[in-house]
């Protein structure tokens, strides 16, 4: 049984450019324009030629439509998209789309249903490429891992990301770090996190969040019904905003991985959160790095841990809280019997003998705990390795 493929618009009066397009979807593809797949000698049955042959010229569709776009809008065609064929993968990172290759791409990702995973980070989107990419975003019933990090998509990309996101509740990871995102996008944020129960992972990581966006995304998180995993670390969350934040997440009851390295916290913020830390039994680790934590806001935060039975893991380094704060916290851990606990991290923290000695007794105690510091560095757990794995810009915010 022959079957032909022939292109999606050949039909009497076809047009000669028409006819190039396809032809140039299907060299890419690997093989002539009218010409099917080869057949195995081996063919189980004429069926299996068939559907070999549907998929195949729904390839040629995709790509002709995505050609035809480019011309539309004056983008050079990506031909790892051309290539794509039914990859769950799409990686299209690096590659200078702007708004004009977004828009020409959105048409084809559309009607592409293999794509699970989107990647298209640094392409410099901004927000007219995003507002071209939402309504593919939305109508997927495919996607479920999105990246769109370094696009510059400010407040209106957001608008239009978050709007999509909200309209379909498939998607469930994605990853919008070093986009200039500032108070105006916290209250989209804020919106996609009350609405959205499918999200798992948020990165928001390397943006401009500040104290008012912490105070408008506080309330949103202490609602969110879904998330499990969020990334606010290199943004600007202090005062008001870090405390009122802390709040929320005193009062979240699904969220377990938590990275706020890199904010300005301080010690309002560290107490707020050792609060938190009394009452949220289900975070199990927390980032809180470089916040400029003194030894009061150690000692506060300690406060939380005497009675939290879920946290395993707790990075404090770089914060100026000195070795009379590590000792604070690390008592704490000691007078919590049902303490959880497996890392604890004080690197870039200078402690005194003190501190060692309190290390020793409270591992007889806790044998299972690993204790981080520059004066004994521990490798950690192998199984810990994967936790903090944040996705570095291409420059970090000064």
């Amino acid at each position: 049984m022959d079957v032909t493929m022939r292109g999606p618009c050949e039909k009497s009066g076809e047009s000669e450019e028409q006819e190039k397009e396809v032809a140039a979807a299907a060299t890419a593809a690997g093989r002539p324009a009218g010409v099917p797949k080869a057949e195995d000698s081996d063919s189980d049955s004429d069926s299996n030629l068939e559907t070999e042959g549907t998929h195949g010229l729904r390839e040629l569709v995709k790509d002709t439509l995505y050609l035809r776009s480019c011309r539309a809008h004056g983008a050079m065609p990506v031909s790892c998209f051309l290539r794509q064929g039914r990859a769950p993968e799409l990686n299209l990172r690096h590659r200078g789309l702007g708004p004009q290759g977004a828009r020409a791409l959105a048409p084809a990702l559309s009607s592409n249903p293999y794509v699970k995973r989107l990647d298209l980070r640094d392409n410099g989107l901004r927000g007219a490429g995003a507002e071209a990419l939402a309504h593919a975003m939305s109508k997927s019933s495919s996607i479920c891992d999105v990246d769109l990090s370094e696009n510059q998509l400010g407040a209106v990309g957001a608008q239009a990301v978050c709007a999509a996101l909200m309209a379909n509740p498939a998607i469930q990871k994605v990853q919008l770090a070093g986009n200039s995102l500032e108070e105006q996008a916290a209250q989209y944020l804020a919106e996609l996190l009350l609405a959205h129960t499918g999200l798992k992972s948020l990165d928001l990581s390397y943006n401009q969040l500040n104290d008012q966006a912490g105070e408008t995304l506080g309330p949103a998180l202490a609602e969110n019904t879904g998330l499990t995993e969020l990334n606010l670390s290199w943004n600007h969350l202090r005062g008001p905003g870090a405390v009122s934040f802390a709040r929320g997440l005193g009062a979240n009851i699904f969220l377990r991985v938590l990275d706020i390295s890199y904010n300005g916290f301080g010690d309002p913020g560290a107490s707020a959160v050792g609060e938190a830390l009394r009452t949220n039994n289900v975070l199990e680790e927390l980032n809180m790095s470089n916040n400029r934590i003194s030894v009061v806001g150690a000692r506060s935060l300690g406060l939380g841990l005497r009675v939290n039975q879920t946290l395993r893991i707790l990075v404090m380094s770089r914060n100026p809280m000195r070795s009379e704060g590590c000792l604070g916290v690390l008592k704490s851990v000691r007078d919590n019997p049902v303490s959880a606990l497996e890392l604890l991290d004080f690197s870039g923290i200078q402690v005194h003998r003190e501190f060692e000695d309190l290390t020793s007794s409270v591992k007889a105690i806790l044998p299972g705990l690993c204790i981080k510091t520059d004066a004994g560095r521990v490798e950690y757990k192998k199984e810990l390795l994967a936790v903090w794995r944040p996705s570095l810009p291409a420059s970090a915010p000064k």
